[in-house]
């Protein structure tokens, strides 16, 4: 359901521009992501940064779109939002020392250090491609490629990109499980204890005998 939310903007972009043309398709995705943060706001009563961002974005390159009635603006919005994404996850691991991506993931995922550090790379570099990728659709096919390049390719990307990861992270989850089934063995937990109990407690003719 979540998905379906976060893609809302770019639904609504896809089926104004197919139904009427790209400044209309402009109007509707900026007007869809001021109803997507009000919604927001309103079940939560607080509103994620990086929808805030994503209404800068798409409020100032669409605005410009739509008095300049030049599509190029727009068409570099997701390029802009992504390259904008990556720095963040760069700059605040590097400068601030702050995994970001660890951040939003760790009350789900337990991984090493180590692990922590490649997704967080593996996120940034990910979106860097993104942009590029718009780009070159952007400059080097038609409007309606890109359109149908912004909703089901960069959709079917993210989702690649998405079971990837899932997939590296596989083996961790495995780990996790194994240590739960390790624990779920029946242990002695007080062996030091039952260690001096069989020691106190002598069968009584080994006892006879050491008598003898």
């Amino acid at each position: 359901m979540k998905f379906i939310f976060d893609l809302f903007p770019v639904i609504v972009f896809f089926v104004a521009y197919k139904t009427y043309d790209i400044y209309v398709a402009t109007a509707v995705a900026i007007v869809a992501t001021l109803v997507q943060i009000g919604w927001t706001w309103l079940r939560y009563r607080k509103v994620d940064r990086m929808l805030w961002v994503s209404l800068a974005v798409i409020g100032l390159l669409g605005g410009a779109t739509l008095m300049l009635q030049d599509e190029l603006f727009i068409m570099w919005k997701p390029t802009v939002l992504y390259w904008l994404f990556s720095i963040i996850l760069l700059v605040s691991s590097v400068f601030f020392k702050k995994n970001l991506i660890q951040v939003l993931l760790e009350k789900q995922l337990v991984l090493p250090k180590s692990v922590w550090s490649k997704l967080n790379v593996s996120w940034a570099v990910f979106f860097i491609f993104m942009g590029g990728i718009n780009l070159h659709i952007a400059y080097g096919y038609s409007l309606d490629t890109w359109v149908n390049f912004k909703l089901f390719g960069s959709t079917g990307l993210m989702i690649i990109f998405v079971v990837a990861q899932v997939m590296m992270l596989g083996k961790y989850t495995k780990l996790s499980e194994e240590d739960k089934e390790i624990i779920a063995v029946p242990v002695d937990d007080r062996p030091v204890e039952n260690m001096m109990l069989k020691e106190t407690i002598v069968d009584p003719k080994q006892d006879h005998e050491k008598n003898t």
